[in-house]
């Protein structure tokens, strides 16, 4: 009758221990891939995730273009948080991602944006026109989405040539982003979400970019073949198609997709 006892004791602690831990028990790990437009916003979706699932998340972050030269090259990633919709597609056809698992998770806006709060007291195609800067930044075009929508504003508006002398190319868009906000550079385009930033505390000048002046940013998520068999990659994916998660990717200014 002991034994018996002790045998159905030891079951029922084991049941409560599993029970009051919950899924952190069976907690995984995935890696994400994230566009640096977008590492802000995602550093704060990042705790309530872990806190709802039980999972864990390691983050890299980089321009989309040199995430998806990392990749094509091996990367350990398990999911690509992209600035791009192109990138993720490319992916799904060369094999490196899983099929009809990408969707578009946000879609970025560019704004012309300055320290000071004066600077920008207008339409900014006016503020470019007058030249009243030494130094204008922008992220790369050939690896930065956002660096590419700011190249097309330049040349819709036909300002691309009159401006280039005073261009400095950051990586990135958050290096674009620091030139502006150390002052390195007077003005320069760079997210709406790192302007709309809560913890931002320089709100600076600013003309957001009307949107027929670019291709529409869409930013597409993929689960990558590596996170296939990873449940905290596929449940990532999930909780970013979630009412939480969407509120608060809009409350940083992206667009979202019904």
């Amino acid at each position: 009758m002991t034994i018996l006892i002790s045998k159905r004791w030891v079951l029922a602690s084991t049941f409560a221990f599993i029970t009051f831990c919950g899924s952190s028990v069976f907690a995984g790990e995935v890696t994400v891939a994230v566009a640096s437009n977008f590492l802000n916003p995602f550093k704060q979706l990042v705790p309530v995730f872990q806190k709802q699932s039980g999972h864990n998340v390691r983050t890299v972050s980089g321009s989309t273009g040199k995430l998806y030269a990392q990749i094509l090259h091996g990367a350990p990633f398990d999911v690509l948080l992209s600035a791009d919709s192109e990138r993720p597609r490319l992916l799904e056809n060369n094999g490196q991602a899983v099929p009809a698992t990408r969707f578009t998770y946000a879609q970025g806006k560019i704004v012309l944006w300055s320290a000071d709060p004066r600077h920008i007291d207008g339409d900014g195609k006016t503020v470019l026109q007058r030249r009243n800067f030494k130094h204008l930044a922008l992220a790369n075009p050939k690896t930065a989405p956002y660096g590419k929508a700011a190249y097309t504003a330049l040349t819709r508006l036909n300002l691309w040539e009159s401006v280039s002398p005073t261009l400095v190319q950051g990586e990135n868009i958050s290096q674009a982003f620091q030139f502006v906000a150390t002052g390195n550079a007077e003005i320069g385009f760079v997210a709406l979400s790192q302007v709309m930033d809560p913890h931002l505390k320089i709100k600076g000048s600013q003309w957001i970019v009307p949107e027929h002046l670019y291709e529409a940013i869409d930013q597409d998520a993929v689960l990558l073949m590596r996170g296939q068999s990873q449940p905290a990659a596929k449940a990532l994916l999930r909780f970013l198609k979630s009412d939480t998660a969407r509120k608060l990717i809009q409350s940083y200014g992206y667009g979202l997709k019904e």
